[in-house]
């Protein structure tokens, strides 16, 4: 008669006692599971939740008395007022009246899916008066040939532009070198290797045209940035000026093998004063590096799925057919070879990746590390209605670090990717830092001591939590149209970013169904927090708007 009945699905234990506490009754369906297995479409392009990959785990029920097991079954034919899913799918969609709340909005892959967020941020300056290049590292969907033409370009005009700041820093210019630590990594499922550079390596083996080629191409790429190209009767600077391929060979060399290159007084002066000009143009020309790193990632995918290579450590195997090991099972992989972007997106196919459903995006090369060692920033945020658009922020939120120190010399996955769901897979390296957490967690409080003890106390508030916000509110702008509008439905959204050496937060992705399953003392306080604070939200707000609401703050309303 309240209107107090609820059904929990998936490893929500917090939800399930939270709402109990409030005189909450639970209609009980423990088959649920098994039923969104058998009707689920492996088909269909749906959000994957973080909590599919983690293995189900048995929930502790309090309920020694049964007295939970008696109200549910007297309440087994009445709809819930309230449900709490993994998935929209789950749920029946005959429980779903006006009135009754669920945490779930329809086709939400438009912004969930590395590919949706990908489409959907190239189409946010006909939206927003916003550029995406400012918080979203270009990326790239394989699968279109109109894009995969537009990542072969960019890649080229990233090595010709990374050429010149290898070049400088050669000459003593512009102190661009990454922090780089000992090649001690082995095993592990790594990927791709860049090598240092060693002093053996002779110069004079680079053909003498190269830094002349790079300037070239870097003065016309600038002519199009500025719009001087209306007469080019070629459409664009890197498919007819020079050979590529050569091109690309040698810069590897210089890259990644420790060839040498010397420039003229000249030549210096000018890939000064081009970088210079270009950084005008291009937002990302200080976090992309001098690599060329890029990081590859199945489209429809969430957590990077299966990017640990297994449940088990594995040692390097030799390459069958030209192709690494790490390129042979689905998941996210960092490269800096042309070539190997290429060949897996043409030629890799696996039940759990649709062809032609990978994205590459330019990896972050110049970002802030703590310790020497990489994290990034998982940031909540709840959507508690599309039309108009009302979206909340929390205040709280935590960092997960990598297990090995930050390299670019070594791109293997236990330092570079940071999901709890990769890292628990690695032990400690011995060469880490012993500050770093021994449970790869920080709360956002520990970080902005951090930043104060770097001097830097003012960069939490004034550039990390405005920049995370607008580009949360971008992204949910950007898909707004596309989204299934519900009233009644709400949803709790985990977005991660990276940071850069300048503080600025640079958006990754955007999880449906963030994990809530604890991995530290620190998690397990937040996320109890979140979802204390998210029912306060859409429970109690509802009739008493002035009541607490936790940690949560009002970002955007329409």
């Amino acid at each position: 008669q309240e209107k107090k009945i609820f059904m929990v699905q998936g490893p929500y234990p917090i939800i399930r006692h939270l709402l109990r506490a409030r005189g909450w009754v639970e209609r009980k369906l423990p088959s649920m599971g098994r039923q969104l297995d058998q009707h689920h479409s492996p088909h269909y392009p749906w959000p994957p939740a973080e909590e599919e990959e983690e293995e189900e785990e048995e929930q502790c029920d309090e309920d020694p008395s049964g007295i939970h097991d008696l109200m549910s079954y007297l309440v087994r034919d009445r709809l819930p007022n309230f449900i709490w899913t993994n998935f929209l799918d789950a749920t029946d969609h005959e429980l779903l009246q006006q009135d009754h709340v669920v945490n779930h909005y329809a086709r939400v892959d438009a912004f969930t899916t590395k590919e949706g967020l990908c489409l959907s941020l190239q189409n946010l300056p006909w939206i927003e008066q916003a550029d995406p290049n400012t918080f979203f590292p270009r990326c790239y969907r394989l699968g279109t040939t109109d894009e995969q033409e537009a990542f072969i370009e960019d890649f080229r005009l990233t090595a010709a532009r990374s050429l010149l700041k290898l070049a400088l820093e050669e000459a003593g210019d512009r102190p661009v070198r990454t922090k780089q630590v000992p090649n001690t990594a082995k095993g592990a499922g790594e990927s791709h290797v860049s090598h240092p550079k060693h002093p053996t390596a002779q110069a004079s083996s680079l053909y003498p045209e190269l830094v002349e080629e790079a300037l070239e191409v870097c003065k016309q790429h600038l002519g199009v940035l500025r719009h001087q190209d209306i007469d080019r009767g070629t459409p664009s600077p890197c498919r007819t000026c020079i050979n590529w391929d050569r091109f690309l060979q040698e810069y590897y060399r210089v890259a990644h093998e420790g060839a040498g290159l010397v420039l003229t007084r000249q030549q210096r002066k000018q890939c000064q004063n081009l970088l210079q000009r270009l950084a005008e143009q291009l937002p990302q020309l200080s976090m992309e590096g001098k690599f060329n790193v890029w990081i590859l990632k199945p489209g429809a995918e969430s957590q990077g799925r299966g990017k640990a290579g297994g449940r088990g450590e594995q040692t390097e195997a030799p390459h069958l057919g030209g192709v690494p090991p790490s390129l042979c099972s689905p998941g996210i992989i960092c490269t800096t070879r042309l070539e190997e972007v290429l060949q897996l997106a043409r030629g890799f196919t696996a039940p759990s990746v649709q062809v032609g459903r990978w994205v590459v995006q330019k990896y972050v090369e110049r970002l802030l590390t703590i310790f020497g060692t990489k994290f990034d920033i998982r940031q909540w945020f709840v959507v508690t209605d599309w039309k108009p658009l009302t979206v909340w922020f929390y205040q709280d939120c935590y960092l997960r670090f990598c297990s090995c120190p930050f390299s670019l010399c070594h791109l293997e996955r236990a330092r570079h990717l940071c999901n709890v769901s990769v890292q628990k897979w690695y032990k400690t390296s011995p060469d880490q830092d012993p500050r770093v957490p021994p449970d790869k967690i920080w709360s956002n409080k520990q970080f902005q001591e951090y930043l104060a003890h770097l001097g830097q106390a003012d960069a939490w508030h004034q550039v990390l939590v405005p920049g995370m916000k607008a580009a949360i509110l971008n992204a949910l702008r950007s898909a707004q149209d596309q989204v299934g509008f519900r009233k009644g439905s709400f949803e709790l959204y985990g977005a991660d970013f990276l940071v850069g050496e300048d503080c600025q937060p640079w958006l990754l992705e955007i999880n449906s169904c963030p994990t809530m399953r604890p991995s530290s003392a620190v998690t397990r306080q937040l996320c109890a927090n979140v979802q204390r604070d998210t029912l306060r939200l859409v429970l109690d707000r509802k009739n008493n708007p002035t009541c607490s609401i936790g940690a949560f703050e009002l970002l955007y309303k329409e």
